[in-house]
């Protein structure tokens, strides 16, 4: 089997953003969760399949903050790249910020980490290629988000 050449983080960043409206808005006015976590759903999905080159499923999502609200008219932004790459799963990390349109103002919103897992024409985990990190900020994130792996793999076991 030919070896996999790792991909450096850079390869995949990923940005997706979205204009609200009246139809996302909840009964205080503000954006409703649901629909930030759409949004950082398909930011993590588009990240992690230019990592893998192959389709992609979402398996967890974890440590989602909401630090502040969004409102109806923000420019929502979502950010997404890859923290760590195992054998067919990765972590996706995703900041949210919401950008006032009339006054330029941009605020971070909300942090979320994915786990997404590369999936072969039959439904099954496939092979990614590795991580390739060349910053000291991708190396932290790096070995934070291998840590994470680790400690979720012991508690299935």
């Amino acid at each position: 089997m030919p070896e996999i050449k790792p991909k450096p983080v850079r390869a995949s960043l990923t940005q997706i953003s979205d204009l609200t409206s009246p139809v996302n808005a909840n009964i205080n006015g503000s954006v409703f969760g649901g629909v930030i976590l759409a949004i950082v759903d398909k930011a993590a999905a588009v990240c992690a399949m230019r990592h893998a080159e192959k389709p992609c499923v979402t398996v967890a999502m974890e440590r989602v903050e909401f630090l502040v609200p969004l409102y109806i008219g923000d420019y929502i932004i979502a950010e997404a790249q890859i923290n760590f790459a195992g054998k067919s799963s990765m972590e996706v990390g995703v900041e949210v910020y919401a950008e006032n349109l009339t006054s330029g103002v941009r605020r971070h919103t909300n942090s979320c980490l994915v786990t997404m897992v590369a999936v072969s024409s039959d439904g099954r985990p496939a092979l990614i290629p590795p991580l390739l990190v060349e910053t000291p900020e991708e190396k932290t994130r790096f070995e934070e988000a291998k840590t994470r792996y680790q400690l979720r793999r012991a508690q299935k076991n």
